[in-house]
């Protein structure tokens, strides 16, 4: 996956993203770190340095080391199986809303096996290519809107502000209480399955793509919670992925209950039985990728640096407060060696779900960027 494949599409899109607005809003002002926070590095290796310790000291320096990192990992996650680029989607279903076409949509994500999600498509849509966003979480219902949970319903309420979106999610294995992806299955997983449910992402990134409502260099990605780590790794290892917002997701590595990432869902795979769910202990270790990841001292700044200079959001709740910029200013160093300001952003709420204030926020930030 050289990172010289991106396309005349992509570059246009970072000639469309606008830097972040003056105007005094919530969203302008995610963008600058608390004084507290600011300049602040925390103990975590910079991404600007070369595994031999060199420093990246240019654009071009950047290039190398960004496919230094992007290998790095792909190499400890596992290698994806080939994309579906051309996909072939089925229509199983639709149902007209307010000003909203509804499509109960199938198509393969994975070269094995089909997804079931929902393509809203706001009436008049096709008079212009539309930019469009791709939403993830456990089931796609929710970001539907059409179960009814509150202030998860991100692709509807995208939709009815003129953005074309597809809500996908991990229905049956969520169900199984699996959760994810397993390539080529879930006894010999080859790939990671956080980093596969990643690649699921980047097939249906083609399926938007394919629309001829949607612009493909204006396409993004958000989610919550699990859907929030999902579109984490997705737009960071899928650079046409034109920006992202991820909710809540612990951005970096912890301790905290809910920043599992040592599961065997995520980067803990590990043939069945699994260990018990739980934080960590001695007498229930981690086990798979996740202690290799801790042992060589490497963490999730590393990908948030893969963005650049791709804008991206953090909606922030218990899991990702404050402090969190310290793994941020990372990613903006990078960005400022670019030539880029206005790429990095964290809004913060107290408690873990979405709430109406931070979800006005995530839409500003999909409006801002990916509307020209």
């Amino acid at each position: 996956m050289p990172l010289l494949r991106s396309t005349a599409a992509a570059l246009l899109c970072l000639l469309l993203i606008p830097a972040a607005s003056a105007e005094d809003s919530a969203l302008s002002r995610s963008y600058s770190p608390p004084e507290k926070f600011a300049n602040d590095f925390g103990d975590f290796r910079s991404p600007l340095l070369f595994a031999d310790g060199e420093k990246v000291e240019s654009a071009a320096d950047w290039a190398k080391r960004r496919e230094e990192i992007l290998s790095t990992w792909h190499g400890l996650m596992g290698e994806w199986p080939p994309l579906i680029t051309e996909p072939d989607v089925e229509i199983l279903e639709t149902v007209e809303l307010e000003n909203i076409t509804r499509h109960k949509v199938r198509f393969l994500w994975t070269p094995t096996e089909k997804t079931t999600g929902y393509l809203l498509i706001p009436d008049k849509a096709s008079e212009s290519p539309r930019p469009a966003v791709l939403t993830v979480y456990y089931e796609p219902e929710t970001a539907a809107g059409i179960d009814g949970k509150p202030d998860r319903d991100y692709a509807y309420q995208l939709a009815k502000r003129g953005f074309v979106t597809l809500s996908i999610g991990t229905a049956e294995a969520s169900q199984a209480k699996e959760y994810s992806l397993y390539w080529p299955s879930i006894e010999e997983a080859t790939v990671q399955p956080l980093s596969m449910l990643a690649c699921a992402a980047a097939n249906a990134w083609h399926v938007l793509a394919s629309r001829p409502e949607v612009d493909p260099a204006r396409i993004g990605v958000t989610g919550h919670s699990f859907g929030g780590k999902w579109s984490m790794f997705a737009s960071c290892l899928f650079d046409k992925f034109a920006c992202a917002a991820w909710s809540d997701p612990g951005i970096v590595f912890d301790t905290r209950p809910s920043v599992n990432y040592w599961e065997p869902w995520y980067l803990g795979y590990h043939p069945k039985p699994w260990r018990k769910r739980s934080v960590p202990t001695a007498e229930n270790p981690a086990r798979g990728l996740y202690p290799e990841l801790l042992e060589q001292g490497r963490d999730l700044h590393e990908l948030h640096a893969l963005m650049a200079p791709r804008p991206f959001l953090v909606s922030a709740g218990s899991e990702d407060p404050p402090h969190r910029w310290k793994a941020l200013n990372h990613s903006i160093a990078v960005n400022q060696l670019l030539g880029f300001e206005n790429r990095v952003a964290m809004h913060n709420r107290p408690k873990h779900s979405p709430n109406p204030e931070s979800n006005e926020v995530i839409y500003a930030f999909f409006e801002e960027v990916l509307k020209p």
